[in-house]
């Protein structure tokens, strides 16, 4: 199976192609010019595999929560080019790509949203594959998702931006705390294969972001 995914949901910018059991990668820290890099490392990885963006079995990408913007970027590329070369497309959580991308047993994954709130869920892995415990949601720190038991791996930007409330949150809970994990393509990749092999994916229309929150900024009097 070959697959194509990216993830532009933070400042981070990635693009992995999965082509059987090998798999090349490209990362770099954005900041706002994910806009300007994804397309470039797209068709690097396609010209160093020697393949058509029409060869490619499925598009996946970063389908949120994360930067609203990130999120429109992503699903416009993927509807882009899944349209031209008439390719099925697999938005994955990003929360999950991240989860995989901790390698434990049981994650609390945590993404910081800005406006003092986080972006978390808990995964465990089963037999079939991540599962989640508690979806995607949008949280103030202090009320963050708690896992049935101790022993998790809790990653991502939230236990940088809230590192005390989160410790005081989880007290007990973690086994152990990765900040840097972020989403990756190539975890992305990944959770795209297992779910074209249940039988997923869609046509280009259906690459839809998952925003979590409606709402983008504070008004002025809800700042402090």
């Amino acid at each position: 199976m070959k697959i194509l995914a990216f993830d532009t949901s933070t400042e981070w910018c990635s693009a992995a192609l999965q082509v059987g059991g090998e798999l090349r990668v490209r990362e770099t820290l954005a900041g706002q010019k994910h806009s300007e890099l994804l397309l470039p490392m797209v068709m690097e990885l396609l010209a160093e595999a020697g393949l058509a963006l029409a060869e490619l079995d499925a598009l996946a990408f970063g389908k949120g929560p994360g930067s609203f913007t990130g999120l429109r970027i992503a699903c416009g590329v993927a509807q882009g080019l899944a349209y031209g070369a008439d390719l099925p497309v697999v938005g994955v959580v990003t929360l999950e790509a991240m989860a995989l991308e901790a390698d434990a047993e049981a994650v609390v994954a945590c993404l910081d949203a800005r406006m003092q709130e986080v972006y978390a869920a808990v995964y465990r892995r089963t037999p079939e594959g991540l599962a989640a415990e508690v979806g995607p949601g949008l949280y103030a720190p202090a009320a963050a998702p708690l896992p049935a038991g101790a022993g998790y791996v809790g990653c991502g930007s939230g236990f940088a931006a809230y590192a005390g409330v989160l410790a005081g949150r989880y007290a007990g809970r973690l086994a152990a705390v990765r900040p840097e994990v972020h989403p990756h393509a190539r975890a992305i990749a990944r959770l795209a294969a297992a779910e074209l092999a249940r039988g997923g994916g869609g046509p280009a229309e259906t690459a839809e972001p998952l925003y979590v929150r409606d709402k983008v900024a504070l008004k002025t009097c809800e700042r402090t």
